[in-house]
């Protein structure tokens, strides 16, 4: 873990998740890379209808002088923090960042969203975890000294998330956490016998090489099973595999990763399936 980028609003959400980058940084020697978006558009910047360029000019510096005025924060002064400015919001240029500067990890703040809101805007972090190729932390509340004991992770355990599963392995063992892996069992299309989920469990661990243990567990749905199983078991994050849907197929199909990192009191974990290891 070298290089770790943390998108910065400057809400208490992004500062919580600018004190578990430093909390890594410090533990892991990594670099950070602090992005701000500014609220502009490509409208606003080129059309002659929308703002005169000594506005353009002053909004600009304005966002420039905040941005500096939250790098200055105290808890900030012993870490290495790069900062980058993008003149308006495309949530797709976080990927592209982090594979500019080979980053790690993105961390994310996040309130999570709910209802309406949550149907027609979404949450910035699910927009960055939709479109990232590299593992996503979000984040909810103030952990100045962020450290991993219990990590659950949770998956279908399809083969397809092979790859996902052995990231998730990797960032267990770099916290030195005990991995609790679980499958939801669900009602309706979707729900296994016992005997046939085992057998699907161990096809995964066989491919994978693991002889790591499988808890099952029952519920009405696979975000609550997977929220309800990591409060009852004292996890201090949770590992998800998202395949990163867009557009009309996400809205259609949705994505479970991405609603338990809207929904969990704990930090949440994305590994998109797929990517490399």
């Amino acid at each position: 873990m070298k290089k770790i980028i943390v998108p910065v609003d400057f809400s208490e959400q992004s500062e919580y998740a600018m004190k578990v980058a430093v909390s890594l940084s410090k533990r892991y020697g990594a670099e950070i890379f602090a992005l701000h978006m500014l609220e502009l558009n490509q409208a606003m910047i080129t059309s002659s209808e929308g703002y005169h360029p000594e506005q353009m000019v002053f909004l600009i510096k304005l966002a420039e002088k905040r941005f500096d005025d939250f790098l200055q924060k105290p808890f900030l002064k012993q870490v290495k923090v790069t900062p980058i400015i993008k003149h308006y919001k495309v949530f797709s240029e976080v990927n592209e960042i982090a594979k500019k500067h080979e980053a790690d990890l993105v961390i994310m703040g996040s309130h999570g969203a709910d209802g309406l809101s949550e149907i027609f805007i979404g949450s910035n972090a699910e927009k960055v975890v939709r479109t990232s190729d590299i593992p996503v932390i979000v984040v909810k509340e103030e952990m100045a000294d962020f450290k991993i004991d219990r990590f659950v992770f949770a998956c279908d355990f399809e083969l397809e998330n092979l790859s996902a599963f052995a990231r998730a392995k990797q960032f267990a063992k770099l916290f030195d956490a005990e991995l609790n892996l679980v499958y939801v069992n669900t009602p309706g299309d979707s729900f296994l016998s016992s005997a046939d989920a085992y057998k699907r469990i161990n096809k995964f661990l066989h491919e994978a090489k693991s002889t790591d243990e499988v808890s099952i567990h029952n519920d009405y749905t696979v975000e609550s099973g997977v929220i309800n199983y990591s409060e009852n078991n004292g996890a201090d994050a949770i590992g998800i595999p998202t395949h990163g849907r867009r557009g009309l197929a996400h809205f259609f199909m949705g994505s479970i990763g991405e609603d338990i990192a809207n929904h969990s009191k704990v930090p949440v974990i994305t590994f998109k399936i797929g990517d490399e290891q």
